[in-house]
């Protein structure tokens, strides 16, 4: 189903009628089915922020044994656990651990890479990798702390959701919401951004004087459709929670995908980033990057976002008298970047696919000697920028802490990163004169 916060209605056509006519919480559903509403919203927020759904299952998510801790592995949210590191970090591609050396699935793959704030104020961010091959069996997530933004960026995942299934595959983000249960089926060695935010819900941003249209439209959201299985697990199915930033897990001896039908505003949802509507300058100067933004996470203060997720899809440049590239910023906000494919027009040797980099609050970067030589004496001429290319960036107010696995567990920071500037020289003539005209 098309549509972004839309209020949907799907039911499994396998039981025709099952979603209740004329209220939510009749006495006795169709087919005897319990009627949950899932909330994502205080139930007196404002209509236009209210968000909440109601399922029709064939047993309620109630009936489970008691939740008890389990390992996080590198999932953390102790930002305090290595000091402070101001640098300019880049990750070279995160390793996937082999299916014939390790079993490792989404949950045991997640891994902390940054991040700030805190789950149990409500109030925060952190940024994971997934590196994973096996799919989850008899098991689920649920996220009691947030929402995820994932970015699969090595093969396809399939997420089966309570609301129906999902395939995302590369150039593709789906983002499953505060509460939501999930499963993901891989198909080989698997590999992926995730953008955690605490406290608020993704939306569309504002486009002001753009006007109606453009950038990520609406229409081309999509929500699954009611799909539920009707199944008995004797040997136990397991409910990973994630809760104040540590994981729980407790048992059932039934399939929580069990929701015959549903309706409301509140569901998980992708995009295919092909379908971003590029706005970008036709005339000289460079633009600022808020203008691919596709989806942001709003604190409360007006302009400034918890999180932003911002894209650099394929475009034309076609500006005059202009340095096309990034230009060199210090940003009271943190960058944090990854590459699904391609080479990233800044830094074209160094950033792969796989790979990240994180420039933090008021940390000078920009283009490397490259493309700045080669850039400040091209012929300027319409050319196409990105052409098989997609970068992005997870841009967020918050001041970020690299985690102990990103500085150090994961041996995949690049030490040589600063080196890519080091080469800039100076081309500064004190005896310059305008040209005349």
């Amino acid at each position: 189903m098309s549509g972004f916060g839309n209020e949907f209605a799907s039911e499994d056509p396998r039981c025709p009628g099952s979603l209740p006519e004329g209220q939510n919480n009749p006495q006795v559903c169709p087919y005897g089915l319990y009627a949950e509403q899932l909330s994502g919203s205080a139930f007196t927020c404002p209509r236009s922020t209210n968000k909440r759904s109601w399922l029709y299952r064939i047993l309620p998510s109630v009936r489970h044994k008691p939740f008890t801790p389990m390992s996080c592995g590198d999932l953390t949210e102790n930002w305090n656990e290595v000091e402070p590191d101001p640098n300019q970090l880049r990750w070279k591609p995160f390793n996937i651990p082999k299916s014939s050396e390790k079993k490792v699935d989404f949950i045991s793959g997640l891994h902390t890479v940054c991040g700030a704030g805190d789950s149990k104020s409500r109030n925060g961010i952190a940024i994971h990798m997934y590196t994973c091959n096996t799919s989850m069996t008899d098991k689920c997530f649920q996220n009691a702390d947030g929402d995820f933004l994932i970015v699969p960026q090595q093969r396809e995942i399939l997420i089966t959701t309570e609301f129906g299934k999902m395939m995302v595959e590369p150039n593709e983000i789906c983002v499953i919401q505060q509460g939501m249960r999930f499963s993901v089926d891989v198909f080989g060695e698997t590999r992926g951004y995730i953008l955690e935010v605490f406290g608020a819900h993704f939306e569309l941003p504002d486009l002001g004087p753009i006007g109606a249209n453009g950038l990520a439209n609406p229409r081309d959201f999509q929500t699954p459709v009611a799909w539920y299985e009707d199944r008995t697990v004797a040997t136990g199915y397991t409910i990973v929670n994630k809760y104040q930033g540590k994981l729980f897990s407790c048992q059932q001896d039934f399939s929580p995908f069990n929701v015959v039908a549903w309706h409301g505003n509140y569901t998980p949802y992708k995009y295919n980033l092909e379908n971003f509507m590029v706005i970008n300058c036709v005339a000289f100067d460079h633009a600022d990057p808020s203008i691919f933004t596709v989806l942001t996470a709003k604190s409360t203060r007006p302009g400034v976002a918890i999180a932003d997720f911002v894209i650099f899809p394929p475009r034309w440049g076609v500006a005059d008298h202009t340095f096309r590239p990034p230009y060199y910023h210090r940003n009271c906000m943190s960058e944090f970047m990854g590459l699904i494919k391609g080479s990233y027009e800044a830094k074209e040797e160094g950033f792969q696919p796989g790979g990240a980099s994180l420039h933090s609050i008021m940390t000078p970067h920009g283009p490397d000697v490259d493309c700045f030589e080669k850039n400040s004496t091209a012929v300027l001429k319409p050319e196409r920028v990105a052409e098989g290319t997609m970068a992005f960036m997870f841009e967020s107010s918050f001041s970020m802490a690299v985690t102990k696995w990103g500085l150090d567990t994961c041996h995949r920071l690049d030490k040589n990163y600063y080196k890519c500037w080091e080469a800039l020289k100076s081309h500064f003539n004190p005896n310059w004169k305008p040209s005349s005209k």
